[in-house]
């Protein structure tokens, strides 16, 4: 089964007072990174939501077929200094399963297994 993941956070405004050649050097640093050593079982894309949400500044959409290595990714994005210096805020979780119902009703056909 494949997840979609949207993670939803926000940029406090400590970041939003570093010069945009720091947020770039950070990102690059400390961001890029983790999402580079997961690139073999997630992928992300990125979008910008504070021009439409005041719930959020930005969120996340992540898919992957194993939701240990999504574990993994935010517990390593946890240990970067955009979270522990607080310039970011993880929010709320979305999870999905790609056509589960089916996948589901792949399962109801006679003589499958339900598992």
């Amino acid at each position: 089964m494949t997840y979609g993941i949207v993670l939803t956070y926000t940029l406090t405004p400590r970041w939003l007072a570093l010069p945009r050649e720091e947020r770039n050097r950070m990102r690059q640093a400390h961001v890029d990174p983790v999402f580079a050593r997961h690139a073999d079982r997630i992928t992300a894309r990125f979008f910008d939501a504070e021009a439409f949400s005041g719930r959020c500044s930005d969120f996340a959409v992540l898919e992957t077929e194993d939701l240990g290595a999504y574990y993994f990714l935010v517990e390593a994005l946890r240990d970067t200094p955009l979270i522990t210096d607080g310039y970011l805020v993880l929010g709320e979780v979305l999870l999905g399963i790609r056509d589960g119902f089916q996948a589901y009703e792949s399962r109801l056909a006679p003589g499958a297994a339900l598992a």
